[in-house]
C-alpha cells in the first residue's frame, strides 16, 4: 500500500471551544491525563479520547462533561492514529493545562493547543495511521504595527493574563 495523506478536520460545533491534540504511549494515558486536568483546574469541564495502538485498539474515553467526551471520541475516531489523544476544554484554556498535560509521564508531545479551526494531517500506510502535524488557523495577513502591538498589550491586561 503506498503512503496516503489526508486532512481530518476537528469537529467543533462551538468555534470558541479549545482543544489540545497530542501523542502518548500507554493505555493508562486516559486516566493519567484525566487526573492531571482535574488537579490543574478545579471544576474543569472536558472530554478526553485516546486511541490505542495495539491490543483491542479502542478509543478510550474519560472526562467530566458527557457531551465533550462524546465529541472527543468522534474526533479521535476520525483521526484514527494510534497513541493520539484529544482533549476538548469546556471552561478552561490551553494555557491552564498544557504544562500539566506535558508533565504526564506517558505524554510524548503535543501537536496543537488552540481554539482555531484545525485540520490534522494524517498519513496512512499498511501499518496504520499517524499524525504528521496540524493546520492550525489561517495564515498571517501582515506584520503588526504599533497600533496592533498596543491592542495586544491592552487585550492581555484586559483578560487578566498580564498586569
Amino acid at each position: 500500500m503506498p503512503l496516503q495523506l489526508s486532512l481530518v478536520p476537528i469537529e467543533k460545533p462551538d468555534p470558541n471551544l479549545n482543544l489540545v491534540l497530542g501523542q502518548s504511549h500507554f493505555i493508562k494515558s486516559a486516566e493519567d491525563i484525566h487526573e492531571a486536568l482535574v488537579n490543574a483546574v478545579p471544576g474543569i469541564k472536558f472530554g478526553l479520547a485516546f486511541c490505542e495502538a495495539s491490543g483491542p485498539r479502542l478509543v478510550r474515553t474519560s472526562g467530566t462533561d458527557p457531551d465533550l467526551v462524546a465529541l472527543a471520541a468522534t474526533n479521535a475516531l476520525a483521526i484514527g492514529a494510534g497513541h493520539t489523544f484529544i482533549v476538548l476544554l469546556g471552561n478552561a484554556f490551553p494555557i491552564n493545562v498544557v504544562n500539566t498535560i506535558l508533565a504526564v509521564p506517558e505524554v510524548v508531545g503535543l501537536f496543537c493547543a488552540t481554539a482555531n479551526p484545525v485540520q490534522v494531517v494524517v498519513a496512512e500506510s499498511e501499518l496504520g495511521r499517524g499524525v504528521l502535524g496540524v493546520i492550525d488557523g489561517q495564515p498571517p495577513l501582515g506584520v503588526e504595527d504599533d497600533a496592533a502591538k498596543a491592542h495586544r498589550h491592552d487585550f492581555l491586561r484586559k483578560i487578566g493574563y498580564k498586569f
